[in-house]
């Protein structure tokens, strides 16, 4: 690496592609919640010094020298490698979903100290669940927080047709709840209950802590995470396939 500018970086590992027989390109999400892409060579060799620090979820103090179109891992200390999460596919499909929905919503030229923070925070919860509904309900959570903070937050006060209090139904296309009059018009729109309605809104408000002590039952955490996706997948235009996955286990 001599010559060549370095720079350190703390990030934690989204996405990780093969490249050649033993490199890895790596997606990650800096401390400033820029996107950075880069080469870790060697990073599948067995027994490799980088095979262990830019696994899936770990956060990571990088030290990263600038290349001709990606940069190049020079040095990688870990942080935080979120051992719970690994051996235990429950676990490693929720954080997964977590990584997936913040790969989709940094870039690398848009810094925004929240996202890091809270994916952080999503991924700790992860490891604190102590059951399924719970790591459903923090994937949920996470996702309407993160594109409430980008600026897609559902209208769940009263319908965003026309204002009426009476809601009794929720579509992403529209962008929250509508009452019965207006949903006619709005195709997929799926009936709400003021119960799911109330917990979509604390979704929003409550702190992961909160939420881990909530109770719940199946039907309720399945019902958020779907909602979650379906708001995900209308407003990033994109397909969720983490998302997905745990919606099928």
């Amino acid at each position: 690496m001599a010559g060549r500018r370095t720079y350190r970086s703390r990030a934690i590992v989204l996405d990780r592609t093969k490249l050649g027989e033993t490199d890895l390109i790596l997606t990650l999400l800096a401390a400033d919640g820029r996107q950075l892409r880069c080469v870790a060579k060697g990073a599948r060799k067995p027994g490799g010094k980088l095979a262990g620090k830019v696994q899936l979820f770990c956060e990571v103090d990088f030290l990263l020298a600038k290349g001709r179109s990606l940069d190049v891992v020079a040095e990688a200390s870990l942080v935080d490698a979120h051992r719970a999460l690994r051996g235990e596919l429950e676990r490693v499909s929720a954080a997964s979903a977590v990584c997936e929905v913040a790969r989709l919503c940094c870039f690398e030229d848009a810094e925004d100290p929240f996202l890091p923070a809270i994916t952080s925070r999503a991924l700790a919860a992860c490891e604190e669940a102590p059951d399924r509904c719970h790591l459903d309900l923090v994937d949920a959570a996470y996702c309407f927080k993160v594109l409430a903070h980008g600026g897609w937050r559902p209208e769940l006060d009263g319908c965003c047709a026309c204002g009426d209090p009476a809601a009794v139904r929720f579509s992403p296309l529209a962008g929250g709840v509508l009452c019965e009059s207006c949903s006619r018009d709005v195709a997929g729109a799926e009936p709400v209950s003021p119960s799911q309605v109330a917990w979509l809104r604390a979704l929003l408000v409550s702190t992961f802590d909160t939420l881990l002590a909530a109770e719940l039952d199946e039907q309720t955490s399945v019902w958020l995470l779907s909602c979650a996706h379906r708001w995900a997948a209308t407003h990033l235009d994109a397909r969720l396939r983490a998302m997905e996955f745990a919606l099928s286990c």
